[in-house]
């Protein structure tokens, strides 16, 4: 039998067994392409050892090596890329007008296998097209997948959409997308326990809110990496966002956090489809500049909004129009740098754009909300480099990060060897 002893030993033996593989795996992720030179420089590992580490991770098929184009008359390197047939992760992007499905590999790149418009915005219709679509993909790759993760526009309480003003859902259960409704899902980015089972594998299903995830793949990967903190701060239908530190974005107690779009900086008159009166969302997106030009509500925000600031250089209405829903956003976001004092703030979606249709007033309106001692070095707002795909590369990391743990390569190792 066993002792505490010897299985402290066994765990420490096994942390140690995988922690130059995970950080040869991150480096792999954080900059695809690398050559097995350069991440032995970066970790400080020894030829050697580079080659030990390497050789395991591929016979585990977890990377491959394809050779490098000769820089000098140097040694011969190699790039690292992902095995042909290692694990992979299932993205989805579950959007106000569509959806889609990808799959990453270790490299993080997600790669988009299938999508759609919603025929019905009716959750149990939405949840039946795309599982069936997951299901296609996990026929296809079989127990390569080792997660699912979900980004979705709604708020996220503990892994479980509890609201989605966009879609017009309430409390719904995503279980189902990995092959079970009465299964709960897990929070993207926390420790998953639980699992959702598609036949007879369990595979974890990661829910997160898109803003959140879209912010955590810009300060991974996109115009803020390397920032100790980003603000990231997006417009689709109304606004959201997350404050993302060392990498990790802020949930909140519950997982909730990041719900910027539901701050009061709005007129207290309006009352928002969540249920609170004032809501931010309601002053910088299509239903602000549709109420500003009276027109009626638009059914989707996101297009009259695009096709608004398409008019916005020939029609002086809009313009104002533009402009009013610009100058609210600014003045919202000068509010959060007061608050969060980020590094960097990302902006993404129709944020960047409306920025750009009115960008003396959102500049004025930025600054005359900025703290006094703020003015002189504001944090640099960017546009996110990510764009639309932004919440699709951060449930792929979310994913990821889920998989390339010492229980993860312990679980995908003996699947190899029991194969």
């Amino acid at each position: 039998m066993a002792t505490p002893r010897s299985r402290s030993r066994s765990a420490r033996a096994t942390d140690l067994r995988w922690r130059g593989a995970l950080a040869v795996l991150d480096e792999m992720r954080r900059e695809p392409g690398a050559t097995r030179a350069a991440v032995a420089r970066r970790l400080g590992l020894s030829t050697g050892s580079a080659t030990e580490i390497t050789s395991r991770l591929r016979d585990l098929a977890l990377l491959a090596e394809t050779p490098a184009t000769p820089a000098s008359r140097g040694r011969p390197t190699s790039v690292l890329v992902p095995h042909p047939e290692g694990p992979v992760v299932i993205a989805v992007d579950l959007r106000q007008e569509d959806w889609r499905c990808a799959v990453a590999a270790l490299d993080g790149r997600p790669v988009i296998e299938d999508g759609g418009t919603h025929r019905s915005r009716a959750p149990e219709r939405v949840i039946e097209t795309v599982a069936r679509a997951v299901g296609r993909l996990r026929g296809r790759y079989g127990e390569r997948v080792r997660a699912i993760s979900v980004a979705v526009a709604a708020t996220v309480r503990h892994g479980t959409v509890v609201q989605s003003s966009v879609l017009g859902w309430d409390a719904v259960n995503l279980g189902a997308l990995a092959g079970n409704a009465a299964d709960s899902a897990v929070p993207a980015g926390d420790a998953a326990d639980l699992t959702a089972r598609a036949g007879d594998a369990p595979v974890p299903l990661l829910v997160g809110n898109d803003a959140t995830l879209a912010g955590l793949a810009e300060a991974r990967h996109g115009v803020a990496a390397g920032a100790a903190a980003v603000l990231h701060v997006t417009v689709e239908v109304g606004v959201g966002g997350t404050l993302v530190l060392d990498g990790r974005p802020l949930h909140g107690a519950t997982g909730a956090g990041g719900e910027f779009g539901h701050l009061p900086f709005g007129d207290p008159g309006l009352r928002c489809p969540c249920g609170a009166s004032g809501c931010w969302d309601l002053e910088v997106d299509g239903r602000a500049i549709a109420r500003h030009l009276g027109d009626p509500p638009p059914r989707d925000p996101r297009t009259y909004a695009e096709q608004a600031l398409a008019r916005v250089p020939a029609d002086p209405a809009v313009r104002d129009a533009v402009g009013r829903a610009a100058t609210r956003l600014a003045r919202g976001l000068a509010g959060l740098i007061n608050a969060l004092d980020p590094a960097v703030v990302t902006l993404g979606g129709l944020a960047q754009p409306l920025r750009a249709a009115a960008e003396p007033q959102f500049a004025a309106a930025l600054a005359d909300g900025l703290m006094r001692f703020r003015r002189p070095a504001p944090p640099p707002v960017l546009p996110a480099a990510l764009g639309r795909d932004g919440a699709l590369h951060g449930a792929a990391v979310t994913g990821l990060d889920h998989v390339l743990t010492e229980d993860g390569l312990t679980a995908w190792a003996a699947l190899r060897s029991s194969t």
